[in-house]
């Protein structure tokens, strides 16, 4: 009886535990619904992490910052650390993505800290019809939330590891994915949208691929008030940080997210950080009517922009240009002067993205004499630019985006890292807010004095595209056709080779 009666307990027992299992597996169903999921699209994503994708298969994009995180396999789960960002819609549904699907952002949150640093991802955009169709076909997630992963791990200044990341790893981390295309200014339908067309004609909305929304200046307003709750009122540095075309959106939106948090109550000292956004004007002449983004230059495409987006620029900037002459506003040099939200500007001095627009390609064809007089100047010119910036650090490199990078801490400028220039910047404005003199021998305004690209031996290494072997900047060249003798670069003793030995 006494065996029998244990038995009778272990099936018992395992029903209850069978039971459990169901449940377990019931409840997790029903909890993978977002609450963003009025957004559309994007509430298709998953909520477990590893359900989204392999980590194999993430794709490298202009400004890109971050890995995906997920896991192919259920012990993903397991696996998770505990640093990565999370994915939240925003709350007010009608601020979207391009496509209409539910914008959001990705919050690390740190209890108790009272730093916050928003970045703004970077990618170009889209300024015409064409330009949306092709964009929204090849980089749908620059345009859709909808295969967004659940979660986000950042690099550089987004980490959380002390050792890559030594001021900023414990402060308050938000990720915004950009999915607007329009420079993070547009508010709404412009009035030469198909869609706003359409509309003002009464007609019924069609699926047409070109009817998009463009609302980057609202979806930043939403997050902060979205923050809200997270404790960003009670902040005491908020940091506006952004990568290539998030950059430029920090320069055209640092003063309304300083003014949209003292109307909160805040009191935190709001900042930016412009990474590989401070661009300058193109010097080619281009057709008026440019279908493509590789034969438009900036200007045209920002003029074009504009009406479609119905974008916006910060009030001071707009009143220093007429109307039709707003685009000035995009371009770092023409606006700075108009801000007074603390900014620092960090700019390869030979930035690839700005020889894009003139269409050279360091490493990936042929380059011309006039092309490399091009690139010469251009390293000048930037110089030139950034002679008033109070906080800057411009290394003299090839390369496009630094603050990202995990290896960030690695590039310097006169002996000193942008962590460290960072660091000394933050002192400054530290001691400034307290009425205490700045300390001395902590600097933050760094541009390299040498004339040359890679002069600067910190650089990142020039990769031929080809072979994907690493060159010194002469071998480049000559593996790009340039005669080095007849430019007189060959000799051991001229100034391009005794710079570039040297490191400037």
């Amino acid at each position: 009886m006494k065996l029998l009666g244990q038995m009778v307990f272990l099936l018992l027992l395992g029903g209850v535990f069978c039971q459990n299992q169901r449940n377990g597996k019931s409840s997790g169903k029903s909890s993978r619904k977002s609450p963003g999921n009025q957004g559309g699209a994007a509430a298709q994503a998953p909520t477990e992490v590893g359900s989204q994708r392999n980590t194999g298969n993430v794709a490298k994009t202009r400004g890109g910052s971050l890995v995906d995180t997920g896991r192919g396999d259920a012990a993903g789960t397991s696996r998770r650390q505990t640093d990565d960002m999370k994915l939240h819609f925003l709350r007010n549904t009608k601020v979207t993505c391009n496509d209409g699907t539910a914008a959001g952002f990705y919050l690390k949150e740190v209890k108790g800290s009272r730093r916050w640093l928003l970045f703004l991802e970077g990618g170009w955009c889209c300024y015409s019809q064409d330009t949306c169709a092709s964009r929204f076909q090849n980089i749908p997630r620059l345009m859709s939330s909808s295969g967004w992963p659940q979660t986000k791990k950042g690099t550089g200044i987004l980490s959380s590891n002390v050792e890559e990341n030594p001021h900023w790893h414990n402060a308050n981390i938000v990720f915004i994915p950009y999915c607007s295309s329009d420079v993070w200014s547009g508010t709404g339908p412009g009035p030469a949208s198909p869609l706003r067309q359409r509309q003002a004609k009464d007609k019924e909305r069609s699926t047409n691929a070109t009817d998009y929304v463009f609302m980057g200046s609202f979806i930043i307003r939403e997050v902060v008030k979205d923050l809200i709750p997270k404790g960003i009122k009670q902040a005491k540095v908020v940091m506006l940080a952004g990568t290539s075309a998030g950059g430029t959106g920090v320069l055209l939106n640092i003063e309304k997210v300083a003014y949209q948090l003292a109307q909160l109550g805040a009191e935190a000292q709001v900042r930016g950080l412009v990474d590989s956004g401070w661009f300058l004007e193109s010097k080619q002449e281009r057709p008026p009517n440019c279908p493509e983004t590789i034969s438009c230059s900036p200007e045209d495409a920002i003029k074009m922009g504009l009406r479609l987006w119905n974008g916006v620029v910060p009030d001071r900037c707009r009143q220093l240009y007429k109307r039709g002459e707003e685009w000035q506003c995009f371009f770092g040099h023409k606006l700075y002067s108009s801000l007074t939200t603390p900014l620092f500007v960090v700019h390869w001095l030979f930035d690839e993205e700005q020889l894009r627009m003139e269409n050279i390609y360091v490493g990936g064809q042929t380059l011309s004499d006039a092309q490399w007089q091009f690139i010469q100047n251009l390293g000048t010119e930037l110089k030139n630019s950034l002679t008033d910036v109070t906080a800057v650090f411009a290394p003299s490199c090839l390369s496009h985006v630094l603050i990202t990078k995990s290896n960030w801490m690695s590039f310097q400028v006169k002996g000193t890292s942008l962590p460290r220039a960072l660091q000394c910047w933050d002192r400054s404005l530290e001691a400034t807010r307290n009425n205490k003199t700045p300390a001395k021998g902590c600097p933050f305004h760094l541009v390299d004095t040498c004339q040359w690209p890679q002069c600067n031996p910190t650089c990142p290494a020039l990769v031929d595209q080809a072979t994907g072997q690493e060159l010194t900047l002469l071998q480049m060249l000559a593996a790009m056709g340039l005669d080095l003798q007849r430019l007189g670069l060959e000799d051991p003793h001229s100034e391009a080779v005794t710079v570039v030995s040297n490191g400037g």
